[in-house]
């Protein structure tokens, strides 16, 4: 099995009024409830969206910095995460569309790399 990211940019959401966003709830969660009776989910989540509240750690220096917020240049933020793991790159596909459709907004699909002391 191989994991998969999905995910999306909170700036891909767009203005919808308060019902809306509460109308796409059971959907969500439908997906959700799906991925985990089929035995695929490993981590779900939408972030908060308060951007005063993020941090960076940055040790590029050799020391460690913290500064508030994302970095300056950020034009996106991340809005929310789902993994996956699945046989393959169809998997992943078929459930990045049954989020995009439950959510009502893209998503994007990432393979996670091996990890470099897996056999």
């Amino acid at each position: 099995m191989t994991e998969y990211l999905i995910y999306f940019n909170q700036q891909w959401v767009g203005d919808h009024p308060a019902e809306w966003f509460q109308s796409r709830v059971e959907p969500s969660m439908a997906v959700i409830r799906e991925m985990e009776a089929a035995g695929v989910l490993v981590f779900a989540g939408g972030l908060e969206e308060d951007v005063d509240t993020p941090f960076t750690a940055d040790a590029t220096s050799g020391t460690v910095l913290f500064t508030d917020g994302p970095f300056v240049e950020t034009k996106e933020f991340l809005g929310g995460l789902t993994i996956v793991d699945v046989p393959d790159v169809e998997a992943a596909r078929m459930w990045a569309g049954k989020i995009a459709e439950g959510c009502g907004w893209p998503q994007e699909v990432r393979r996670f790399g091996r990890r470099p002391d897996a056999v």
